[in-house]
């Protein structure tokens, strides 16, 4: 990939202030976007490198890492700490009777020049890349079944599958989408941790979900068929008679799926609230008044 320097893009000089980006980047993006460029391809691609330069020199760090390491900026971190693990090595073998035979890498010595290298050819030592942590927020009905996301991480698309089943707070791994090796050593991971928002009626616990449904006294009394909302749709059960305050019912299945588990879901717990009636008529109120007397 060519290298694009990002202050050209732009128009700006490597001294420019966070103001002067900003200004930049507006005049520019208002002329290239593409609105009021349809179909033109030219214009859509300098208004996305435009998008791309904002992006890093704004950023008071990225843009720090750009102007050390130019193209290499986004593996800056791993850069460092080869760079320090090659000090530390340089270190415990100065007594060695081997040290003046010992190589470091071309790589190293082209990125940090003689005063790193000491003049020494280059050892190809390999080096894991950084690990990336991301954090991406779902509503609870993502998360009922399994799906594919797409998140961006230094300016990378990385499309994953996320299980079913999946809970706040948990962080999943997807192995080599991290920062890239040293000298084909191997990537770093990149670590996604979720943020479940529970946006419905239900209250979830593991694998489990709660529910309240209220009864009126009449269907309390008596008994019947009542219709409850699961998180799938909805379904007819029969209620006892002389059902009372805060009974609890599950339903089998019909809680959240479990966790890479196919097939396998948590049980729904249904707790039944009776609700008195707010007005009676004397017709009904003398109904219960000859209840209470044959009480």
């Amino acid at each position: 990939m060519a290298f694009i320097d990002y202050y050209k893009i732009l128009g700006v000089s490597k001294n420019a202030t966070d103001a002067d980006i900003k200004k930049a980047y507006r005049k520019l993006a208002r002329k290239y976007h593409p609105d009021l460029n349809p179909n033109d391809k030219e214009a859509e691609k300098k208004f996305k490198q435009l998008n791309e330069a904002n992006e890093v020199l704004s950023n008071p760090e990225f843009r720090k890492k750009y102007d050390k390491y130019g193209e290499h900026w986004k593996e800056g971190d791993s850069y460092e700490e080869a760079r320090r693990q090659q000090q530390r090595q340089r270190q415990d073998t100065r007594y060695s009777k081997d040290f003046e035979s010992q190589q470091y890498s071309d790589f190293f010595e082209s990125m940090f020049g003689d005063a790193f290298s000491g003049g020494r050819q280059g050892s190809q030592i390999k080096y894991r890349g950084q690990d990336f942590n991301a954090r991406l927020q779902l509503n609870l009905k993502d998360v009922y079944t399994t799906q594919t996301q797409i998140v961006t991480v230094n300016g990378k698309n990385i499309r994953f599958k996320i299980p079913a089943g999946v809970r706040n707070g948990q962080i999943i791994k997807i192995k080599g989408k991290g920062g890239k090796g040293i000298n084909g050593g191997p990537n770093g991971d990149l670590f996604i941790e979720f943020d479940i928002i529970n946006n419905t009626s239900f209250k979830r616990d593991g694998d489990n979900l709660y529910t309240s449904v209220d009864l009126g006294l009449y269907k309390a009394v008596l008994g019947g068929e009542v219709t409850i909302e699961t998180f799938d749709g909805k379904v007819k059960m029969n209620i006892k008679p002389l059902t009372q305050n805060g009974y609890q019912v599950k339903l089998k299945g019909k809680g959240f799926p479990k966790y890479k588990k196919e097939g396998e879901y948590g049980d729904l717990f249904v707790t039944f609230n009776v609700k008195l009636p707010e007005k009676l008529s004397s017709e009904e109120k003398q109904l219960f008044e000859k209840l209470a007397k044959l009480k």
